[in-house]
């Protein structure tokens, strides 16, 4: 356990948990996170990054690329964490930029829209029009790597799954964050790691669940890719932390995925915060789980083509 870690622990612990379980509405939580998400950041890297718009029936969804792919390329798709509640591009920027630099691939990052104004299924819907869009645009669906953190990376399955069923064009690979997979929040480890879990405050799980479904089943595969199939799905990535409470959503999904013949990638480290990937800033840990997963997206994904050719 780096030195940092052991700072990090005591920071998270006794002041970003408490503070985000102070957090009267997703309004008050989104603004705290935005100001979280640039100290952390230590600055504003979105302000380099290319802006985009997806067209889509009835609105837009606004995106952010590191860089644009040529067409053709291999890129990274990634949806935000934030329970569905909170989070935009801009609060994942920094972690994009790294995931870009260690890959070598560009990254976008689509805004998609949020609960409780846009409950579920709202996300589901623009996190696959998106995908619909970046096919339209001439990308193959096969140099593209789909993936995301926590909330996002549980929307990234669930996309995943869809596809799955609709034997629709797959992704080259995907992969997730601390993923939340399962909406009737029935993991062992909810309770297991109550105490443990060094950043969300469990009590928050319920009533997010309840901003984010407004009454929808929390079993649907669109929002809890723990319940979909996944007939000839790429290969899957999934790294979490051993003392979160969403351990076992990550653990049931791995068995899930492999139970019906998908090659998982399982990489459970030790004592660590939930999305503990996002503070690479500070953390040797964080930054050695992102080169992880870019070493495991670029073996997955065809090369870039060479240069004038």
């Amino acid at each position: 356990m780096s030195w940092q870690l052991k700072v990090f622990r005591v920071l998270l612990r006794h002041g970003v948990r408490r503070s985000l379980g102070r957090q009267r509405d997703s309004l008050s939580a989104r603004a705290w996170f935005e100001r979280a998400a640039w100290v952390n950041a230590r600055g504003r890297p979105y302000q380099n990054f290319v802006a985009d718009q997806f067209e889509t029936t009835g609105h837009d969804v606004p995106a952010l690329w590191t860089a644009q792919p040529e067409r053709g390329a291999p890129f990274i798709l990634y949806l935000h964490g934030g329970g569905y509640v909170m989070g935009n591009p801009r609060t994942h920027a920094a972690l994009a930029a790294f995931l870009a630099r260690k890959s070598g691939l560009p990254v976008c990052l689509p805004d998609y829209r949020l609960a409780p104004e846009h409950p579920f299924p709202a996300a589901f819907e623009d996190a696959r029009s998106v995908w619909q869009a970046l096919i339209a645009r001439g990308h193959a669906p096969g140099a593209i790597a789909l993936g995301g953190d926590s909330a996002g990376g549980g929307l990234a399955l669930a996309l995943l799954g869809a596809l799955c069923a609709e034997d629709a064009p797959r992704p080259g690979c995907a992969f997730a964050f601390s993923p939340f997979t399962d909406l009737t929040v029935s993991g062992a480890s909810i309770r297991e790691n109550a105490r443990s879990e060094l950043l969300l405050p469990v009590e928050r799980l319920f009533q997010l669940r309840d901003r984010v479904l407004a009454g929808a089943d929390p079993a649907d595969p669109r929002v809890s890719p723990l319940f979909a199939r996944f007939g000839g799905a790429p290969a899957v990535l999934i790294q979490n932390a051993r003392s979160e409470v969403l351990r076992d959503d990550a653990r049931r999904m791995v068995a899930h995925l492999r139970a019906q013949g998908g090659q998982v990638t399982h990489q459970e480290w030790g004592n660590l915060p939930h999305v503990w990937q996002f503070f690479h800033a500070w953390m040797p840990e964080a930054r050695a789980a992102l080169v992880q997963a870019a070493a495991f997206i670029t073996a997955q994904l065809p090369p870039r083509p060479a240069s004038g050719s």
